[in-house]
């Protein structure tokens, strides 16, 4: 998580990615935006968890949805419970501020679990109930974040889809097939929903930048804070002889 290791490049590419999010539309910002993939096991909730602390490093109070009430995982990258969350809200016993949990060492970031599973997840999603909830909690927070299941598995994303400002589609490298791209794309067009692009994750950052520059500007940036030691020898440009942070989640 890049709280623990700010200065990382992963931490990096998250703080980018946050950049380029608010800049995409600065007159107009988006405050509720949606994460989601074409299918499991492609980084979604790592990405918009990451995002989420990245958001609230700003000084944002930030609120992180589990909106995936098949799969959940977002209270356990946070080391909390579920007990308590979303479901529980929109059956109506419990409020937002009841269900919320706040990080001790991310005071303006917030996480709303998933809650108990329940047997109807899109019906759930769809009933008028999380529409209010997430009209309110605009007035409540600088930023929303949510995670979704898979968009080509469930309907559930495609229908959080019209309730959103924008949705990120997360594609693993190497992993998701450009078909299911494809499909995951047509899916959330035939809702509408506002797309604004795609992050590609778990590539290597010495094939997007060349390994012997991403070590140099790396190294010039963050170097100094780095342990006392001699960088090993860069037989070329283009490669490096230490793979230590060639791979990264974004």
């Amino acid at each position: 998580m890049v709280h623990l290791k700010p200065k990382s490049p992963i931490s990096e590419a998250y703080r980018t990615l946050r950049t380029n999010l608010l800049f995409t539309t600065p007159d107009q910002p988006k405050k509720v935006l949606m994460v989601t993939s074409s299918g499991p096991k492609e980084g979604k909730s790592t990405t918009v968890a990451n995002l989420a602390i990245t958001f609230a490093q700003m000084g944002n109070r930030t609120l992180l949805i589990d909106a995936d009430l098949r799969r959940p995982i977002l209270h356990k990258l946070f080391g909390l419970d579920r007990k308590t969350g979303l479901t529980n809200i929109l059956v109506g016993r419990s409020t937002l501020e009841e269900a919320v949990k706040v990080m001790d060492d991310l005071p303006h970031l917030e996480l709303l679990s998933c809650g108990i599973l329940p047997p109807n997840p899109a019906e759930l999603l769809a009933a008028q109930k999380m529409r209010e909830l997430l009209e309110y909690a605009r007035t409540q927070y600088a930023v929303v974040l949510i995670d979704t299941p898979p968009t080509i598995a469930v309907t559930d994303a495609s229908i959080l889809a019209s309730l959103v400002d924008g949705v990120l589609l997360v594609i693993r490298s190497g992993v998701t097939e450009k078909e299911a791209v494809a499909r995951a794309f047509d899916q959330l067009k035939k809702v509408n929903a506002p797309i604004m692009g795609a992050v590609l994750n778990s590539i290597k950052a010495a094939d997007v930048y060349g390994s012997y520059y991403y070590y140099y500007y790396h190294q010039y940036y963050y170097g100094a804070d780095m342990d006392k030691k001699k960088p090993k020898r860069v037989s070329a440009p283009g490669r490096v002889t230490s793979r230590e942070n060639s791979r990264t989640e974004l």
